[in-house]
C-alpha cells in the first residue's frame, strides 16, 4: 500500500488478538477504527466496530514480536511477524479514564511501519500536549498517600506519554505559592499539584500572583482586571474531598486526571477574588461560605489532631448550635449569563451558557469603555438585609464524593458569574432538610427561606463591624442610603463570624467579591455528558 497523503484514509486487514480485523485511519475526522472482518476484503463496519480518536492516543510504539508472550497461537504461523501497540484511553464507568492497550499485527513489515508512522506524525501534531511539567507533591494532605499515588498512578503513564518532569515534594504551607514567585516558568508546559484542594489553591495562588506582578498589576485594588496565565494547571487528586478535581472532571480517580494532562485537555475556569479594604484576601475558585460553613471550617481549625473525623465532628456541632448572623448582603446580578442557578442546565464539557455568557460579557465590557459602567452598577445593585444562617458564594457546583450534585448543580466553571445562595434564619429542622437535599437528587432551592442568584460582584457588611470595617461601611452607606434603614432589628447572636474561603478560614466578615471570568486553565475538558457507546478492547 502506498503513503497517504495528508487527507486519504488508511484501511488494512490486520491482526487483534486472535480476530482477523479491518482497520482504517481516517485523518480528516483523526479516528482509528477496527472491527472484525473475516472475509477476504474489509468489509463493512458492524455493530462489534471499535474507535479511539487519535487526541485519545497516548503513544504508539513497535512491539517485539519474538517475546514468551506472543509465542502461541497465530503468530506462529507466520514467519516474521510485525506488530505494533497503541496506548489509548478507554472510559469507564463514572466519567473514570483509564489506560488501555491494543497491538495490532501483520505479516508484511513496511504495513506496520508505515501505520506507526502515520500515527506518530498525527500525534506529533497535537500541539496542546504538555512536554515538561512542573510538579508539587503535598505529601501531607488527604491520608498523605500523594507520593505513593504519584509514584504508582501517574509517573509511569507520563514516562509512557514521554512527558518530563521536575518535582517539587513540599515540606511547609505555601512553599508551591512562594516556589511559583521565583522559578523560571519559561521551559514548562504547565504545572501539576498532587494533593487536595488546599494544594491546588496554593498553586493557583502562586500562578495568578506571578502572572500579575510580570503585568505590573496591583492584586490589591478590587477593580483591577486580572490578566490570565498561559500555563495550564494539572490536578492528581490525593486528598479529602478534592472537590475542584470532582466538579471539573467528574470522577476523583488519579488515573482519570493523569489521563486528561497527557492527551492536553484544556477548561477555562473562573476565579473569584475576595478582598477586604482595598487588600486582597484570598481568591476562590469552589466555596466561599459565612455563617455555617465559616463556623464549620473555624471549629475544626481547632480538632487537626482529629484527622479527617473532624469535618464530621465540626459539622454536627455547628448544625447544633445554630448560630445566625445580620448583616447586609449587596450585589450585582449577572445579566451577561445565559444560564439560571435553577434552570437544571450543568455545568458540561463543551458547555455552550459558558461560552455564550462570556461572549456576552466581553460585549458588556466594550460598553464600559464609553463610561456606562458606573451608571449600570448603581441601576443594578441589589441590597437584601436579613439574619441568615449561611451565605454562600459558589463558582461551581462544589460536587464531590458526599454530594455528587454539589451545592449548586447548574453552577457554572467558565461563564463569569458566581451563585449566590442565601440561607435565611429557619427552624433546626427545615435547615437539616436544606442540608440533606445536598446529597439528593431534589431541588435544594425550593425552600421559602432560601434565595439563589447569579452574580458578578458581591458585597457583605456584618451588623455587627469592628471599627476596622469602617471603611466598606462607610461605601456601602454612600451607594445605598437609607435602603436598610427599614429593616427591622432583630436579636441575632453579636458574634463575629467567618468566611470559609474554598476549605481556608478569613476572619473578617466584612468583604467585596469579584468574578474574573476564565482567569486560569485546567488541564481537564469539563465534565462528559454520557461515556461514548463505542469502548476500545
Amino acid at each position: 500500500m502506498g503513503a497517504m497523503g495528508a487527507a486519504e484514509p488508511l484501511r488494512s486487514v490486520l491482526w487483534v488478538k486472535q480476530q482477523r480485523c479491518a482497520v482504517s485511519l481516517e485523518p480528516a475526522r483523526a479516528l482509528l477504527r477496527w472491527w472484525r472482518s473475516p472475509g477476504p476484503g474489509p468489509g463493512a463496519p458492524g455493530a462489534d466496530a471499535r474507535s479511539v480518536p487519535v487526541s485519545e492516543i497516548i503513544t504508539v510504539e513497535e512491539t517485539d514480536t519474538h517475546g514468551k508472550h506472543h509465542a502461541s497461537g497465530r503468530w506462529q504461523k507466520m514467519e516474521n511477524p510485525y506488530a505494533f501497540t497503541v496506548h489509548c484511553v478507554k472510559r469507564a464507568r463514572h466519567h473514570r479514564w483509564k489506560w488501555a492497550q491494543v497491538t495490532f499485527w501483520s505479516a508484511d513489515e513496511q504495513l506496520c511501519h508505515l501505520w506507526l508512522q502515520t500515527l506518530r506524525e498525527l500525534l506529533e501534531k497535537l500541539t496542546s500536549r504538555p512536554k515538561h511539567l512542573l510538579v508539587f507533591i503535598n505529601p501531607f494532605g488527604g491520608k498523605g498517600r500523594g507520593k505513593r499515588v504519584y509514584d504508582r498512578k501517574v509517573a509511569p503513564l507520563f514516562t509512557l506519554a514521554s512527558i518530563t518532569t521536575d518535582i517539587v515534594i513540599t515540606e511547609q504551607a505555601n512553599q508551591a505559592k512562594e516556589a511559583l514567585y521565583e522559578i523560571n516558568m519559561d521551559s514548562y508546559d504547565g504545572i501539576v499539584c498532587v494533593g487536595g484542594d488546599g494544594m491546588f489553591s496554593e498553586v493557583l495562588h502562586g500562578l495568578i500572583g506571578r502572572t500579575q506582578r510580570s503585568a505590573g498589576i496591583d492584586q490589591n485594588h478590587p477593580r483591577a482586571v486580572l490578566v490570565p496565565s498561559p500555563l495550564r494547571i494539572g490536578i492528581i487528586p490525593a486528598g479529602s474531598t478534592d472537590c475542584v478535581c470532582y466538579s471539573t472532571v467528574g470522577t476523583n480517580d488519579a488515573e482519570t486526571s493523569a489521563l486528561h494532562i497527557i492527551v492536553g485537555d484544556s477548561l477555562a475556569m473562573d476565579v473569584t477574588s475576595v478582598h477586604h479594604n482595598s487588600t486582597l484576601l484570598r481568591y476562590s475558585v469552589s466555596l466561599l461560605g459565612y455563617g455555617f460553613y465559616g463556623d464549620l471550617i473555624k471549629d475544626s481549625e481547632k480538632k487537626r489532631w482529629m484527622g479527617l473525623v473532624r469535618y464530621d465532628f465540626s459539622g454536627i456541632k455547628t448544625f447544633l448550635s445554630h448560630h445566625c448572623y445580620e448583616g447586609t448582603v449587596s450585589f450585582l446580578p449577572a445579566q451577561h449569563t445565559v444560564g439560571s442557578p435553577r434552570d437544571t442546565k450543568p455545568c458540561r464539557a463543551g458547555c455552550f451558557v459558558c461560552r455564550q455568557s462570556k461572549q456576552q460579557l466581553e460585549e458588556e465590557q466594550k460598553k464600559a469603555l464609553y463610561g456606562l459602567e458606573n451608571a449600570e452598577e448603581v441601576e443594578e445593585w441589589q441590597v437584601i438585609c436579613g439574619k441568615f444562617l449561611a451565605i454562600n458564594v459558589t463558582n461551581m457546583s462544589c460536587a464531590c464524593p458526599r454530594s455528587p450534585r454539589g451545592l449548586s448543580p447548574a453552577a457554572h466553571l467558565g461563564d463569569g458569574s458566581a451563585d449566590l445562595i442565601l440561607i435565611r434564619k429557619c427552624s433546626r429542622f427545615n435547615f437539616l432538610r436544606f442540608l440533606v437535599r445536598h446529597t439528593n437528587q431534589c431541588d435544594q432551592f425550593d425552600f421559602t427561606f432560601v434565595e439563589v442568584y447569579r452574580i458578578k460582584k458581591f458585597q457583605f457588611t456584618s451588623k455587627h463591624m469592628d471599627d476596622e470595617d469602617s471603611d466598606l461601611k462607610e461605601q456601602g452607606k454612600q451607594r445605598f442610603g437609607q435602603i436598610c434603614s427599614d429593616s427591622p432589628t432583630c436579636c441575632c447572636s453579636a458574634s463575629r463570624g467567618s468566611w470559609n474561603c474554598d476549605g481556608e478560614l478569613l476572619r473578617s466578615p466584612a468583604i467585596e467579591v469579584r468574578v474574573h471570568c476564565q482567569l486560569v486553565r485546567l488541564f481537564a475538558r469539563g465534565i462528559e455528558e454520557n461515556p461514548k457507546q463505542e469502548s476500545h478492547s
